[in-house]
């Protein structure tokens, strides 16, 4: 519940007592901010932001209708939002939105921010019908070794788990190839995006020219809103079905951006996350992309720790050589979304291209990987997660694993380690049973939970470790070439952070070197390949501290973001070919959408 700072009382809509919120999203009663605004007050009670809009701006002004764009304003003059939590609003709003807002009724008001209107599409009714699609999880495990002699005990011991995302009946489109509407989750979309005074020029004519690639690749269940922040954060486009019409409204709004002044990008996060939480409906999938080019000019302090109560996936995209990488990152991992270094202008599309390729291909909702332990003298080790929560129970000997949402055909690689108990002269076995591992998850077509078979891993148990009889997983090996490498990336940039470049250079050419050696990159593996050239461009960013705080650190980051969630991203423009990408982990459709941005330029 919130407090109006300056009568100290509750505020709660539905008691009769309009609110207001400020250009800083800061809220208060109307009445009270009125009264302390006639006394000559224009700052904000809380903040001290000095208000460029006053509460008493003119005998039409509305403050439910404060930086809302002028198509919007039109229908709702005349409306009284000193009352709306006891009436119901008839508008012509109607010619202009395709639903109607009647069916609102006192929920035009925000109940949380209270004079935002949530003035949201409806979902799309033929999202509600079941698809014929399906989708369902694909589990591999692949043991270290596929035998331990029966006099031998082994610690840490390695089991992959390997899962893939697949969709059955997909009917892809004639010109592309990308997912249907009818074979993937429809999303609510947030983009909140920077207008400082610094994206002048042409950034803010490549950020619209990306935004107008957004637009037109959204199908007709997804809605989309836009929220802009300078020094204060406003929502330009409540959450809009990107219908025909509704793409129009859109790209009038983009068309329009314009830059302001100052950097805070809090506000802006805090504005996206309201409209995620404020939704009458909800479609199975949310997301919010965030881009900035600066660095954060508020006062506020610790904001990762602010980031707690959002519960929305956030891809940020930190743009040039001059926004902060580290407080993006940060918003990132907190918010189990991923941080895209874009470092020319011209690769802005291509990375919203990217991340929407991915989250307009989710097949999969609430995957959780539960592994077992058969044998009583087994317990589990450390689960390699990467970013994802996990957690041991029973003892140690069951453990879990949250992954979320998955794309079409992504992929997830967990590493679990445990011990090997020898095998007793009196017992007859030939083989172990080692863990038992499956997964639960939600589908978002038929809305679902499902569970997977249980996976049975074994090993084989022989009298002796005989030549050419124990087989070495290489799928097993190429998984710790990855975690050795994401492990170098996150020390090699700890160093640097300390000015210690020679010490993350050593980091980095002692991992390569390793790398070179196994038997993954002896045998020609790509992905040891890629890991080897990505840390030789991490390399070539920390010659000296300018181009490690210009590139490098961004650069390591968005790295770090992309093997810690096994999810692409944006990250300089050199490790591949020209597209600028790193392809480990770009799936199917990403690569299309990128392949489309390509075309439109």
């Amino acid at each position: 519940m919130m407090t109006c700072v300056i009568c100290n009382l509750a505020m709660e809509v539905g008691d009769g007592k309009p609110m207001f919120t400020a250009e800083c999203s800061h809220c208060f009663h109307f009445l009270c901010v009125v009264s302390n605004a006639k006394s000559g007050n224009q700052n904000c009670m809380i903040c001290q932001a000095k208000w460029k809009v006053s509460p008493l701006q003119g005998t039409n002004y509305h403050p439910t209708l404060n930086g809302l764009p002028n198509w919007m304003i039109s229908p709702l003059q005349g409306v009284n939002f000193t009352d709306l939590s006891h009436k119901r609003v008839r508008t012509n709003m109607e010619n202009y939105w395709p639903a109607n807002l009647e069916r609102f009724g006192s929920s035009v008001l925000d109940p949380k921010y209270g004079n935002l209107l949530v003035i949201e599409d409806p979902l799309d009714p033929q999202s509600l019908i079941p698809s014929n699609s399906s989708s369902y999880i694909d589990v591999e495990t692949y043991p270290e070794m596929s035998a331990v002699q029966r006099s031998i005990y082994r610690e840490n011991f390695s089991v992959l788990i390997n899962l893939k995302a697949l969709v059955t009946d997909i009917k892809q489109d004639n010109d592309d190839a990308h997912m249907s509407q009818s074979c993937r989750a429809p999303v609510d979309l947030v983009t909140v995006l920077d207008v400082s005074g610094s994206m002048r020029g042409s950034k803010i004519e490549l950020l619209k020219r990306a935004m107008r690639f957004v637009i037109e690749n959204l199908g007709p269940s997804d809605r989309l809103s836009i929220v802009t922040f300078s020094s204060y954060a406003r929502r330009i486009l409540p959450l809009r079905r990107m219908t025909d019409s509704g793409k129009q409204h859109a790209l009038l709004i983009v068309n329009s951006l314009a830059t302001g002044s100052g950097t805070h990008i809090l506000n802006g996060l805090r504005m996206g996350a309201s409209v995620i939480d404020s939704r009458k409906e909800k479609n199975p999938f949310c997301s919010i992309m965030l881009l900035s080019d600066g660095k954060d000019t508020s006062k506020e302090t610790a904001i990762s720790t602010k980031l707690t109560t959002i519960n929305v996936p956030v891809h940020t995209f930190g743009f040039g050589s001059s926004h902060d990488p580290v407080l993006l990152h940060s918003i990132s991992k907190t918010c189990k979304g991923t941080f895209s270094f874009v470092e020319a202008e011209r690769f802005i599309q291509d990375a919203f291209a990217q991340c929407i390729g991915g989250l307009l291909s989710v097949v999969l909702q609430d995957v959780q990987v539960h592994v077992q332990c058969v044998h009583p003298d087994i317990c589990l080790g450390p689960l390699n997660a990467g970013s994802y929560s996990m957690r041991l129970t029973d003892m140690n000997q069951t453990g879990f694993i949250d992954v979320g949402d998955l794309y079409e055909n992504e992929e997830r690689d967990f590493l679990v380690m445990l011990n090997v108990p020898t095998v007793g002269d009196e017992d007859s076995i030939t083989e172990t049973e080692l863990v038992h591992v499956g997964c639960i998850y939600k589908d978002p077509f038929s809305k679902q939970i499902k569970s997977t078979s249980v996976k049975k891993v074994k090993i084989q148990r022989p009298e002796t470790g005989e030549e050419g009889f124990v087989v070495v997983s290489v799928e097993v090996d190429r998984e710790k070439c990855r975690l050795r490498a994401t492990k170098a990336m996150s020390e090699s940039r700890d160093a640097a952070e300390r000015g210690d470049l020679s010490g993350a250079w050593s980091i980095l050419e002692s991992c390569q070197k390793e790398l070179s050696e196994t038997t993954s990159a002896r045998a020609g593996n790509q992905l040891c390949a890629a890991l080897d050239s990505e840390l030789k461009e991490i390399r070539s960013r920390m010659q000296n501290m300018q181009i490690y705080e210009s590139s490098g650190r961004a650069y390591v980051l968005s790295g770090m973001s992309s093997h810690s969630g096994q999810r692409a991203t944006t990250r300089g423009d050199t490790t591949s070919d020209s597209s600028g990408f790193v392809h480990v982990y770009q799936t199917k459709s990403m690569e299309n959408m990128v392949a489309r941005s390509h075309t439109t330029g």
